[in-house]
C-alpha cells in the first residue's frame, strides 16, 4: 500500500510527466480557514530536481495557494493514474509564490511556455514524497486541454487581467493576503 520516499526518484517524475492533471491542496493554520484544492493542468508543471517542483499559476477566481503558502508554506500535490497502472502519487512540502517582479522570476520563467494569465509560478521544495495503491481511481481518457482560461485572459488583456487580480486575487476567502498585494497589482 503506502510508501514514502524522501525524494522524486526518476520512476516517479516519469510518471509525474505522463499525467495530464494533478491537484494542489493548502490550508490556512487557523482551524476555522478553509482547505482548498485546485486541479491544475496545461502542462504547467515542471520537476526542477528530486526535491524541487514548480507551476506556472494562471489566473482564477481565487488565489487561495498562494494565500496560504505566504502564510505557512505548507503545500501538496497529488497525482492520480487516470490510465494505466492504477497509482496516487503526493509531493509535501513548503511552497513559496515568485512573482514576475521577483528576481527569481526570470530563471524560473525560463522553465515553461508563457500563457496569457500567468500571474505567478509556484515553487515547492519537497520533503515528503507518498505512492499509494489508487485501486478505486477510475479510468478515464483524456480528450486535451481546454482553451477556455486562455481565451479569456487574451480577451482581458493586460490591464483587464490587472483589474480582476485586484478584485478577486489579492486575498483568499478568509481574508488572507496573497502574494498578488494591492500595490503589486498597479505596478504589475
Amino acid at each position: 500500500m503506502a510508501k514514502w520516499y524522501d525524494q522524486i526518484f526518476d520512476e516517479l517524475q516519469d510518471f509525474i510527466r505522463k499525467q495530464h492533471l494533478f491537484f494542489v491542496a493548502s490550508a490556512p493554520l487557523s482551524a476555522d480557514g478553509h482547505v482548498n484544492v485546485s486541479p491544475k493542468g496545461m502542462d504547467c508543471l515542471r520537476i526542477l530536481s528530486n526535491n524541487r517542483v514548480a507551476y506556472l499559476d494562471l489566473t482564477g477566481s481565487g488565489n487561495e495557494t498562494s494565500a496560504h503558502i505566504l502564510e505557512n508554506g505548507r503545500i501538496t500535490f497529488m497525482f492520480c493514474a487516470f490510465d494505466g497502472p492504477p497509482r496516487i502519487l503526493r509531493l509535501f512540502g513548503q511552497g513559496r509564490a515568485v512573482r514576475p517582479d521577483s528576481p527569481d522570476w526570470d530563471a524560473l520563467a525560463a522553465n515553461f511556455t508563457l500563457l496569457p494569465g500567468a500571474r505567478q509560478i509556484i515553487v515547492a521544495e519537497i520533503d515528503k514524497v507518498q505512492t499509494s495503491c489508487g485501486y478505486a481511481v477510475p479510468l478515464y481518457d483524456y480528450q486535451g486541454d481546454r482553451d477556455v482560461l486562455i481565451k479569456w485572459a487574451e480577451n482581458r488583456g493586460e490591464d483587464g487581467l490587472r483589474d480582476y487580480w485586484q478584485e478577486k486575487n489579492v486575498c483568499s476567502i478568509d481574508g488572507l493576503p496573497t502574494s498578488i498585494a494591492p500595490e503589486s497589482v498597479t505596478e504589475a
